[in-house]
């Protein structure tokens, strides 16, 4: 089964790296490793939930495609629920094997350009000096500059230089943008720690 799905992968281009087992396949991992990991629910050792499962309790989130010649519902819906990304059962076609990968591989690309774009905000807001954050916040609840001045016992004009220092390190042009960024990466982080494990 190893050889013929790495003959299939690698028909199409795909590059890939076959192991025996999980202790097999953490021994080579890196953490952080694009791609996509296709794994049989039964093995030895440890099984691929098991398998999974401690990916997911290290943070990673390399998606990860099931397959099994048992017709399993509770270990499908287990896995489903915790994130995997396909529950497919052996026999199954090449093709639809093939797209599920290929679906499985486009994802993690578009997950790994968001995860850079939500660094690299981050790195932005932490550049952000204490008062310009707590500014941040009032822009953000939709504070006009008066408020913002009495907040902060300044004046209109301070609050100004304020806004346009905060608009400077956070590289936007207009305060639409600046709220959109924001609030893009609010919501990354909130989906982000959701998906971390408990």
């Amino acid at each position: 089964m190893r050889d013929s799905l790495a003959y299939l992968m690698r028909s199409v281009g795909l590059h890939t790296v076959v192991y025996g087992s999980a202790k097999d396949f953490f021994a080579a991992y890196q953490p952080g490793t694009a791609g996509c990991l296709v794994c049989d629910v039964r093995m030895p050792d440890m099984s691929g939930l098991e398998l999974y499962e401690r990916l997911v309790a290290d943070g990673s989130t390399l998606p990860v495609i099931f397959m099994t010649a048992y017709a399993d519902v509770p270990m499908a819906i287990r896995a489903l629920k915790s994130g995997a990304v396909e529950f497919i059962e052996k026999p199954f076609h090449a093709q639809s094997m093939l797209e599920r990968v290929q679906r499985a591989l486009a994802e993690d690309c578009v997950r790994r350009e968001e995860e850079t774009r939500f660094e690299e905000v981050g790195q932005r807001i932490a550049s952000l000096t204490d008062k310009e954050k707590e500014a941040l916040t009032l822009i953000m609840d939709g504070a006009p500059n008066k408020a913002i001045a009495a907040k902060f016992d300044i004046t209109e004009r301070a609050v100004e230089m304020r806004r346009a220092s905060i608009m400077r390190k956070m590289q936007v042009h207009s305060l639409a943008e600046l709220i959109r960024l924001v609030t893009e990466y609010n919501i990354f982080s909130e989906n982000r720690t959701r998906r971390r494990p408990h």
